[in-house]
């Protein structure tokens, strides 16, 4: 991607500059919630249950922050939120 164009405004110049640190940081917890649920796949492929039950825990309170803050869209961290449920509660059943 090319770089921007100088902007001629010093509020043009702030926003590329929120638009960068925005980007990052939504890039940083967008990676962390695909982390999360591949560790909480991980622990249900495993069958272990302690392990799937408190990484869903950590995936919930992810994934319900990401929405709060609008990284992800609230719909969606809902969805996720029922799948990875639905998956730990398999596991714990299968115990």
């Amino acid at each position: 991607m090319p770089a921007p164009k100088k902007k001629k405004n010093p509020s043009a110049e702030k926003r590329v500059r929120q638009a960068e640190k925005n980007h990052s940081k939504n890039v940083a917890v967008k990676s962390a919630l695909k982390t999360v649920s591949k560790k909480l796949t991980k622990a249900v492929s495993e069958k272990n249950a302690e392990a799937a039950s408190g990484t869903l825990k950590e995936a919930v309170k992810a994934y319900s922050k990401a929405a709060s803050k609008g990284i992800v869209h609230r719909k969606t961290a809902s969805r996720k939120i029922s799948r990875l449920a639905k998956m730990a509660n398999k596991a714990a059943v299968k115990e």
